[in-house]
């Protein structure tokens, strides 16, 4: 059943316009990922750069070749078609993960405070399919929805300075992958040697909003 859903739109500073839809559910991501896809897809005179997020898109545009008012006018028509089109398929990406040891080192503490084993953890990690619901944070950072209630811790009390590349992470109802070495709060349950980012690459990001991801538990010696 397609759901009509009610979009705000707003400037952004002289040269970018917001337009956003609530809630922040499965939902209203899908609509502005199809949305992002759509104006995409039309090649906008002026706009510069589309920037999908949980529930809002960002348009930043050139002021001498279009305006607030023109791109506005432009999204709606193709809100409106929403309506009456259901969503395109999405990409399923499985990605191979070592979990526990010292490729996931909180893996023990979190089946601990979760009241499960770290098998438990695992199993239920790579028993469901995670929705990409932006990349943001570092270039190729996924952030993954659905992560199932079970599951759900708020951030370490204290961040790490330095997570390594590759580490697969849960926080707060989702579950990332660190793409670089970089700081991070959440907690780290295993590890993958899949690129996330490589700026050469034609996208660079392996993955988009709008994909989906599996996990795969795979053995420490297993390459």
């Amino acid at each position: 059943m397609l759901v009509k859903l009610t979009w705000t739109y707003a400037p952004l500073g002289e040269a970018a316009l917001l337009i956003g839809v609530e809630p922040a559910n499965l939902v209203t991501n899908q609509a502005v990922q199809r949305l992002a896809r759509a104006l995409a897809q039309q090649q906008l005179a002026g706009v510069i750069a589309l920037v999908p997020a949980v529930n809002s898109l960002l348009i930043q545009f050139d002021l001498r070749q279009t305006s607030h008012t023109e791109l506005e006018r432009q999204a709606r028509a193709v809100c409106e078609s929403f309506e009456t089109t259901p969503p395109a398929p999405s990409r399923e990406i499985s990605i191979p993960v070592r979990y526990g040891g010292e490729h996931g080192p909180d893996l023990a503490e979190v089946a601990e405070r979760l009241g499960m084993t770290p098998a438990e953890v695992v199993a239920e990690h790579c028993a469901h399919r995670y929705p990409v619901l932006m990349i943001g944070f570092a270039p190729g950072y996924p952030y993954l929805g659905g992560l199932p209630e079970r599951l759900t811790l708020p951030r370490r009390d204290t961040p790490r300075a330095a997570v390594p590349a590759g580490s697969v992470a849960i926080a707060a109802g989702m579950t990332g992958i660190y793409p670089a070495r970089l700081p991070g709060g959440w907690h780290l349950i295993g590890r993958t040697d899949v690129t996330l980012f490589d700026a050469l690459a034609d996208p660079p990001s392996l993955l988009e909003p709008g994909d989906h991801v599996r996990f795969v538990a795979i053995d420490a010696e297993s390459r």
